[in-house]
């Protein structure tokens, strides 16, 4: 990947993320990204285009990481799976999930390309647990105890989140 694209990628991706979706147009990326207008549509035929390639990426990073951390951990699949999502958090801004935000922005239309890569990433979720034997119930509970502590980490001390959210996997 060419340097300027990448950063044009990361630099969306911390603005969007800063901002939400629509507060920011593309131009505030391409300047802050320092590159022209003309490099971005070179790349991506749209803003949605875009969108949709910062969502790939982040998700393509989330489960390397949680891939990571369960071969570097021991201990039961969950803590390990608890581990990962809590590297995830410390290494993130405190504004929740990237991807429910931008379903909260872009509706709820099942045809909408960014809602349908929304719902799929939540369904690989699941999926990602199931490769790791986890049985359906486990993995929604698991799901929920994952959402509900990205979502306390934008209002508490992640020192709080983290021992909440070994204690309920030790349970």
């Amino acid at each position: 990947m060419s340097r300027k694209k990448e950063d044009l990628l990361t630099t969306a991706e911390r603005l969007f993320y800063q901002h939400g979706f629509h507060a920011i147009g593309l131009k505030a990326i391409v300047q802050e990204a320092g590159i022209a207008l003309m490099t971005l549509y070179n790349h991506f035929d749209s803003k949605e285009a875009l969108i949709l390639e910062i969502l790939k990426r982040r998700e393509e990073a989330y489960f390397s990481l949680l891939e990571e951390t369960v071969e570097q951990e021991t201990g039961p699949i969950e803590e390990r799976l608890a581990l990962g999502h809590l590297r995830w958090l410390q290494n993130s801004t405190s504004n929740g999930c990237m991807f429910l935000r931008a379903k909260e922005e872009f509706g709820s239309e099942p045809e909408q390309l960014i809602v349908q890569k929304v719902l799929a990433h939540k369904e690989n979720l699941q999926r990602f647990f199931a490769a790791y034997n986890i049985a359906p119930a486990d993995a929604i509970r698991l799901a929920l105890l994952f959402e509900g502590a990205t979502a306390l980490a934008e209002i508490s001390q992640m020192e709080q989140v983290e021992e909440a959210m070994l204690s309920m996997v030790h349970q």
